[in-house]
């Protein structure tokens, strides 16, 4: 099953993001991109690809351990950027980046640990994906736009293994369904 460790940002702060995000669809040239769904929002702390399903107990038992050594912490959704040139266009986070980043390499190594193949380590970036380019596209409007986008702040109680099912092939706009297959409370019991 292809796994992702993440963190899903409550409903009325994607609902927030929404908002912004809508602004950004009536922009000259928001129909080149592919805009994800309010769903699939989350702020993805380690990939994991395709895991076997004898690897999940373990790699599970690992989170939930990473998730009890790391202590809740603030958090907002602030700001955007971009990867690759316009390949990804994604809101930023704001608060604790500290703490964030901790637990996300808390979670690269608890996939180490139990056996996932995690390739390259690279240095943690915050951000959740709002929309994709299949080629190079010019999205400065809509990284100028979310620069002064604010969401409200919470404090960040819970980590997720979330299970990524892929679209069918070939069917124009269908989205990536996302299900969480374990949660785990942040800094109960130690």
């Amino acid at each position: 099953m292809r796994l992702f460790a993440a963190l899903l940002p409550p409903e009325d702060v994607l609902a927030q993001l929404g908002s912004a995000v809508d602004e950004l669809r009536t922009l000259p040239g928001a129909d080149t991109l592919r805009w994800t769904g309010r769903p699939g929002w989350h702020f993805t702390l380690a990939f994991y690809g395709e895991v076997d399903e004898d690897v999940v107990p373990e790699l599970s038992a690992r989170l939930e351990r990473a998730a009890r050594a790391t202590g809740p912490f603030g958090l907002a959704v602030r700001g955007g950027g971009e990867f690759g040139q316009g390949r990804a266009l994604w809101a930023g986070a704001e608060g604790d980046v500290e703490a964030l980043r901790l637990l996300a390499g808390r979670c690269e190594g608890a996939a180490r640990e139990a056996g996932v193949a995690m390739g390259e380590h690279r240095r943690y970036r915050a951000h959740l994906t709002v929309a994709r380019g299949r080629e190079a596209v010019d999205v400065r409007p809509y990284v100028e736009r979310l620069d002064g986008f604010a969401g409200r702040a919470w404090t960040v109680g819970e980590l997720a293994l979330v299970r990524s099912n892929l679209p069918t092939s070939g069917v124009p706009g269908a989205q990536p369904r996302y299900e969480a297959v374990g949660r785990w409370g942040l800094g109960t019991g130690g």
